[in-house]
């Protein structure tokens, strides 16, 4: 399926298929609020019926936006925005440790053959100011298959450490808060899709017992409100994210379906990793978005039919 791309210069890109559903609007521009640590996100996200599959600031946690990159805890600033988990004293109001990422500009932008590639500069600001890590970041949207229903955005990540000193990556687990270990590739999904079915690859479909675990990808499903309709979220690992001997850390899932939905990458779940002085570390990470309650062999199907 052809795809249609449209570029509000200093706002945003949006991506829309060749019927006029807007299935991705990628929003680089500043975020007003320096407490939510401004960096851009992905939202709205949809299918190709047009369901959001994506929430924006909800009352809960008004720093969630769709999807987008965090780093929870990152030597004491925090890169995921609102409240700064403390060992000891819980969750403070810390507003002088949100740090955010800077848009520097897109160093490619191509469409051919219904697929959309970009490539964009960032950096990682502290909140004095100090520049932290230059970012290359890639998106690609890719996949659009109207009789699957669905379409797959590929993001990638190759940070440098740009400071004199070594970069330290964890999460609240990793300071004391159990099963918490949020931090990396987010998604947060809108209001409906609350107690939503999550399921990997084998084993029970619960968001509790995927917490915390490994694996090459996880699904979540949900049904709407409004509309008679369920749609299907994958989150899906590179196969070179899960090699020990080539990813700089392991990689967990951190997932929940109540209180909220949302679902993480998370690079440093239960220990702390360190980035040395002029060093780089890189994931690649896939989300397919589809129509429809998909059940585990789909799920597996579909990935298998979309090689890295």
């Amino acid at each position: 399926m052809s795809i249609r791309v449209s570029h509000v210069h200093g706002e945003h890109i949006a991506v829309a298929t060749a019927a006029g559903t807007e299935i991705l609007r990628y929003v680089y521009r500043p975020d007003p609020q320096a407490y939510e640590s401004r960096k851009p996100y992905a939202h709205p996200v949809r299918t190709l019926a047009g369901r959001t599959v994506t929430g924006y600031r909800p009352s809960d946690h008004r720093w969630h936006k769709g999807l987008q990159m965090t780093a929870s805890h990152l030597s004491g600033q925090n890169f995921w925005g609102g409240n700064s988990y403390v060992r000891g004293q819980g969750y403070q109001v810390l507003p002088g440790r949100v740090g955010s990422m800077r848009h520097d500009g897109f160093t490619a932008l191509t469409v051919e053959d219904g697929r959309l590639a970009l490539t964009e500069r960032l950096t990682w600001v502290a909140h004095g100011g100090e520049e932290w890590a230059g970012e290359t970041r890639g998106l690609t949207v890719h996949s659009v298959d109207e009789e699957a229903g669905a379409w797959a955005l590929d993001w990638s990540i190759r940070l440098t450490n740009a400071r004199a000193e070594p970069l330290v990556f964890g999460s609240p687990t990793t300071e004391g808060r159990e099963m918490a270990g949020y931090t990396g590739l987010q998604w947060r999904g809108p209001r409906d899709f609350t107690g939503g079915t999550v399921f990997g690859p084998e084993g029970a479909a619960d968001a509790g017992a995927l917490m915390g675990t490994r694996g090459p990808w996880l699904a979540y499903t949900a049904e709407h409100d409004e509309v008679d309709a369920h749609s299907t979220v994958v989150f899906a690992h590179a196969p070179e994210n899960l090699d020990e001997t080539t990813a700089i850390h392991p990689s967990h899932w951190f997932v929940r379906a109540e209180p909220i939905p949302t679902v993480a990458f998370s690079w440093a779940f239960f220990e702390t990793f360190e980035l040395p002085p002029g060093a780089s570390f890189a994931y690649r990470y896939r989300v397919v978005v589809a129509d429809g309650a998909w059940d585990r062999d789909r799920v597996a199907g579909h990935l298998k039919g979309l090689p890295w």
